[in-house]
């Protein structure tokens, strides 16, 4: 079974000037947890994902380590949420994020998934962004709808 069997066609995407307030709403709406990242042409240019969106909400290492009573502090962290939502996603997007093809075996995608600890990824066309695969997509593909 081929990759183009069971991905998603119609990817939901964003630029990487949008900025992450559009982007967490359309992947609450869309119940999804990554957004591809695409120029103008269409080409695949990036990832960000809900935890992406996160992240900068907390301190990092070196902060806790010299300010543990701030770096705790969760209700300021949380204030600094307004300030995250104006980010723009090139900000805070995985650039030039792993990806497979139509033609691709999906036992062979989900390899790379496990092995990278992805729920989904990108499927490129010569660069071009045709879809998006999830282990769902995948599992739904070999354990429901394969024949027996």
């Amino acid at each position: 079974m081929k990759v183009s069997d069971v991905m998603t066609t119609t990817p939901l995407t964003c630029d990487e000037n949008d900025n992450l307030r559009s982007v967490v709403e359309k992947m609450v709406m869309r119940r999804c947890g990554s957004i591809p990242v695409t120029d103008r042409d269409g080409n695949l240019t990036g990832i960000v994902t809900i935890r992406d969106t996160m992240l900068p909400l907390y301190p990092n290492f070196g902060e806790y380590v010299h300010d543990a009573v701030h770096g705790r502090d969760f209700e300021e962290m949380e204030e600094n949420y307004k300030r995250v939502l104006c980010m723009k996603v090139k900000e805070v997007m995985t650039p030039e994020p792993m990806s497979t093809s139509t033609d691709e075996s999906i036992l062979k995608a989900a390899s790379y998934m496990g092995l990278r600890n992805l729920r989904r990824i990108p499927v490129t066309d010569n660069g071009k962004l045709v879809g998006m695969i999830s282990i769902g997509d995948i599992a739904r593909g070999l354990y429901i709808h394969q024949a027996v």
